[in-house]
Parts: C-alpha cells; structure tokens; sequence
C-alpha cells in the first residue's frame, strides 16, 4: 500500500526539482583580476619563429567573474569563466586548475568552471614541444604555466568567496573591430592577408559580425562592478612584436575603467572569429589618415570603438537591471566528426618528418613544422577507429541572454548562424575556451585554401562546423522551451 505514494512522491519530487531551472533567483556575483605576466624573460606564443620578450608593454592578466543564483539559501545554479590574455588555453590547463581549486569550493560544481582566451600573439608559451628557447634567463613554459595555475588559483578561490548579491543588465552596441581577413581572387583561390589592391581580387570571403554584445553586472547601489564585452575580433593587432602586451584589450580596459570606475573588472570575450583580425584589409589610407588625425595609436583606435559601443549598450542595459534572474549553466560533452586526413596528407607528413634530420631539429621553423606533420600522422593512424572529436560545450542562460562556448578557432558563419536560430534575445558565442581545437574553416574556405584551412591546422572540418551548430543551438533553445514569456 505504500508503494504507490512512494512513487508519487518521487515522481512529484523530480518535476519540483526539474523546474527549478526556470525560477529566478537572487543573483550573486564575485570579481577579481590577476596579473599572469612573469617577471622573467619569457618566449612568446603566435608565430612561426621563437621570440624572446624582455620587455612588457602591457601586462597580460586573467579576470574572473563568479555567479550564482539562490533562493533562500538553497544555491539553484554557478559558473565561474576565466578570461585570460593569451593566445590559446593549453592542454590540461582548466583540468590543472579545477583540480587546484576544487579543495577550496566545497559548495561549487567544478564542471562549471571554464577559461577562454583573447588570443593575443603576444603572450607567454604554454607548450615545450613548440619552439626552440635558447635563452637561459628565460622562463620555461612549463614553469610558466606552473605560475599562471598558482595564479588563476588564487583569483578563482577570491572572487568565488567574494560573492555579493548583485543585479545584470544586457545591453548591444556597434563597433567596426574585426576585418574577415582571407581575400578571394579571379581564379577562386583565396589568401589570409592576401593583398586587395590587385586587378585579380574579386570579394572577402566571409562575414564579420560587429556586434558588441555587452553583460552589466551591478551592485546593490546601481554601481557598475563588472563588464563582459563580447567581440567577434582576437586580439592580435601587434602580434608580431616582441615584447609582452595585451593588445587592444588592456587600452580598451584602461577606457572602460575611466568610463565606469577604476575598480571595475572587465572579461573579454572572443566571439567566432577565425576567419577575423583587426588588421586592415582595404581602404587603409583612409583610416590610418583619420587615426592619425585624431592622434591615437591603432591600439587606441580599436579601443576607442569598443568603448563607444559598450557606452551605447549601457544606455540601455541600466534601465532593465535584473537582481533576481533566471541562471542555468549545463555542461556537456559533445562529439564532432573529425576532418579526415588522407592517404596523400599522411604520405607527405611522413616524408616531411624523415627529410627533416633530427640534427636539424633545432632550427626553430623546423621544431614547429615537424609538430604539425607528426600529429599529422597521428591523426591518420587513429581516425579510422576515432573518427570523433570529443568537446566540452557550455551553454548558460542569463535572464533573457545566452552564452555559448567553443573550443575552436571558429570561423565567423558559425557564430552568425548560432546567433540568428538561437531563441535568446543577445547570444554571446564565445571561442577558445578550454583546450585549443584549431581552426574550423567553412566548405568555400577549404575549396579556397591557404593558411587556417589546410589539415593540420584543423581537427574538425565543415561537417564538424555544421554539427556543432546544431546541438548548440539545440542546447540554447531547450532553455527557453518552457518559459514562452522572454
């Protein structure tokens, strides 16, 4: 006789806590920002040749922002998202840090923890199989990122402990940031950087996506405590240059904190942009002739954008701040099928690693070149039995608002096809979070060719880039499913 309530019980138990996801609860938010530059020499991350920084000309640093929703003192869900100014986040470093961080936060999911990087070509080496570092005085990266885990660490297990009850606002803004940077010519062949003032140049390629989609985060006063800027842009506008800088993220930091306050905290966020850049593709003399006008560097330009646009979210954003909201962040492993190599790649990937004599390892181009050839190979050999890329997908709904993770390189026609099926409001897609994925190129990019679409710099192919945007947006749009009202 008791069996039956028994189950109803359960069963009314299960929808109860099956619903709790679509309550808004009492947010509460925590912020901090670490330096993560050493003190040391350090080689750089980004190029094909080693470069040894001995100079910083702006710090690179990691800023954290904690969230959680209650209702009472019952937490009904978390995330913490580390964004960090460097060009990737390397393999085993978000599982390093869980791992360190998981002691301290006895009351948090350490799943919903994450990190995304700016991709800034001018941020310390993460990995020693890369480049040939012959500087004694140094730092390795190993040491390296023993350093930046101990300080993610701390910044993580601060900001979570410094939570506070806390409104959000979503605002949208303009700015002309990114330039699809693959030229298209006569003949159908198309070039990252490839010249435009050519009789042969036809079009770019693809898109680019200007929005500037903005979150708020507020104090009991109205205050602005925290920023999370979205552009569909990396940052890589002095990639080339041999000292330690954050690009155009620390001059926009450095506006926004003068906009804002000096104590507010801002994560940058890269949105779907591999095929981007804020190099200038056509029309340069025009724009650098204004720049020059206005006597700013190109850093201070693309800054100045970015603050304007995140100014013109605002305006909107602070008359619709939210302290109790709706927050639910799901985690999930996905499967992606992986862009095949074939007979001729592996061919001659092996044929490049026995040509390149192990004498001749040291040569710097050659150290580079014979990594992406032997993974080249490994690749081969496992596909046929492995022929899926495993991920880790994040999709968080924030009031009205989504956001989205990748792995990838991701070029900009994924983000705007995620953004225009996605049922939220604003949609920020948000690219290199976790263990770097490569570039995912579309189908004309591939037929096109040139550097970011031959096979070793992708792990996931078109087909990948088709699936990936269907059980995002699938993911997102479950959301929304049962709360019509947005």
């Amino acid at each position: 006789m008791q069996r039956p309530l028994l189950v109803t019980v359960c069963l009314l138990t299960t929808v109860l806590f099956a619903g709790m996801e679509s309550v808004a609860g009492e947010l509460w938010v925590g912020t901090t920002q670490v330096d993560i530059t050493p003190s040391k020499p350090v080689a750089l991350s980004g190029q094909r040749h080693t470069r040894v920084a001995r100079e910083v000309e702006s710090p690179v640093t990691a800023t954290v922002l904690a969230m959680e929703t209650r209702a009472g003192d019952n937490s009904l869900d978390q995330a913490i998202i580390v964004s960090c100014d460097l060009v990737a986040v390397r393999d085993g470093i978000q599982e390093r840090l869980r791992d360190r961080v998981k002691p301290h936060l006895s009351d948090f999911n350490i799943a919903k923890l994450f990190l995304s990087a700016t991709h800034t070509h001018t941020a310390p080496v993460m990995r020693e199989d890369v480049y040939v570092i012959p500087d004694e005085d140094a730092i390795r990266p190993i040491e390296y990122v023993g350093f930046l885990v101990d300080r993610l660490e701390e910044a993580v297990v601060r900001a979570w402990s410094n939570r506070r009850p806390a409104g959000v606002g979503w605002g949208l803004g303009h700015a002309l940031v990114a330039h699809n940077r693959r030229a298209v010519y006569a003949d159908g062949s198309a070039q990252m950087y490839g010249k435009t003032d050519e009789p042969s140049f036809r079009a770019m390629e693809g898109y680019e996506d200007h929005y500037i989609d903005t979150l708020f985060f507020f104090n009991a006063d109205r205050t602005v405590i925290a920023l999370a800027v979205n552009v569909a842009c990396p940052s890589q506008e002095v990639e080339g240059r041999s000292a330690v800088n954050a690009d155009f993220w620390h001059e926009t930091r450095s506006m926004l904190r003068k906009r804002f306050g000096d104590n507010v905290q801002v994560l940058a966020w890269t949105g779907a942009a591999g095929d981007q850049s804020p190099h200038l593709m056509w029309y340069e003399r025009a724009e650098e002739r204004m720049r020059t006008l206005r006597k700013l560097t190109r850093l201070q330009e693309i800054a100045r954008r970015i603050d304007l646009a995140v100014d013109e979210a605002y305006h909107g954003a602070e008359q619709d701040i939210r302290f109790d909201v709706i927050l639910i962040h799901h985690v999930k492993n996905i499967q992606l099928p992986v862009r095949m190599v074939t007979e001729a790649e592996a061919t001659e990937a092996m044929a490049f690693c026995r040509a390149v004599a192990e004498e001749d390892s040291l040569n710097p181009q050659n150290c580079l070149e014979r990594m992406w050839n032997r993974q080249i190979v490994e690749r081969y050999e496992r596909q046929s039995t492995d022929p899926y890329y495993t991920m880790e997908l994040h999709t968080i709904r924030l009031g009205d608002v989504a956001i989205c993770t990748n792995p990838f390189e991701l070029y900009s026609e994924y983000g705007v096809r995620i953004k225009a099926r996605s049922e939220a409001l604003q949609t920020f897609v948000v690219q290199l979070v976790g263990a770097s994925g490569g570039y995912l190129p579309t189908a004309e990019a591939i037929r096109g060719g040139h550097y970011s679409t031959e096979v070793y710099s992708n792990q996931v192919g078109p087909e990948g880039g088709n699936t990936l945007v269907d059980k995002t947006v699938t993911e997102i749009n479950a959301m929304w499913s049962d709360t019509p009202d947005r």
